[in-house]
């Protein structure tokens, strides 16, 4: 079964609890935890130990997975934090971005010899290391994603595959994602309007709002044998309520559950 999360930065405003159980009230079966050193981080790699803890008493009172965790950076002394953290948690996949910039070779081969000894790494803690293109960065659509595939052959390094990242590079998501499903571990989703470079304000990232065909990505998923998680993530959160927030969660759960439902996935 797929399993449904949220990305706990889509409430980066309030504190763990808080998100977590809002991400409860939603029928979520677990969260993907926020690390992102900058805009939300509801573990501090720097304090995992003192964190840990408490993360895991909320969890397990709220029967909620542990998913992921997304780290963001490809920084190796916070990354080596993160893979001690998820061992302790038992988060099986820490997701990052490629960093550098788009359409430049020497950044696309320096993200892809780090993206490979951060693999290798993960694989020593047990854990999964998993990538997403990236608007802007050095990978950021089907090609770049391939090279990277074809460079790294860890089996501790996945694809995460965010079909708003994908559409934004001017590709349609449930064409791509049949290139690369095969190293798919791990799905960051939410919907957006136009390809502009941002994903827009958050009204229009709930899944259903916006122009991205998540029906037919999701039917690809399902047809290629897809069972990892599939976590929201909404960003650009500021100053909204908790009401707020919780509706986007809940309606773009609604949205995901019927449809891989109506596929056999849930």
């Amino acid at each position: 079964m797929i399993r449904l999360g949220v990305n706990s930065v889509l409430f980066k405003e309030y504190d763990f609890e808080t998100a977590a159980r809002h991400i409860r009230l939603c029928g979520y079966d677990g969260l993907e935890i926020a690390a992102i050193q900058g805009m939300c981080e509801h573990l501090v790699l720097e304090r995992w130990r003192e964190q840990a803890p408490g993360i895991r008493r909320i969890a397990e009172e709220l029967d909620l997975k542990l998913l992921a965790m997304e780290v963001a950076s490809l920084d190796e002394q916070r990354l080596q934090l993160a893979f001690e953290a998820a061992r302790e948690l038992g988060t099986p996949i820490v997701n990052v971005g490629p960093g550098g910039k788009s359409d430049a070779d020497a950044d696309l081969a320096a993200s892809i010899e780090k993206l490979d000894r951060m693999a290798r790494l993960a694989g020593e803690y047990g854990v999964m290391l998993c990538v997403k293109a990236h608007v802007g960065q050095s990978v950021y659509n089907t090609p770049t994603t391939l090279r990277a595939m074809e460079s790294i052959t860890a089996p501790s390094f996945g694809i995460d595959m965010d079909p708003s990242h994908i559409y934004r590079a001017n590709e349609n998501p449930e064409e791509a994602l049949a290139a690369v499903v095969g190293r798919v571990k791990h799905v960051h989703i939410r919907d957006c309007k136009g390809r502009q470079s941002g994903p827009g304000p958050i009204e229009s990232q709930a899944c259903g709002r916006g122009d991205i065909r998540l029906i037919d990505y999701c039917r690809v998923l399902v047809e290629s044998g897809y069972d990892g998680p599939v976590n929201l993530e909404v960003i650009g959160a500021n100053g909204h309520t908790l009401a707020q927030l919780t509706a986007i969660a809940a309606e773009s759960r609604g949205f995901l559950n019927a449809a891989l439902k109506s596929l056999g996935a849930r």
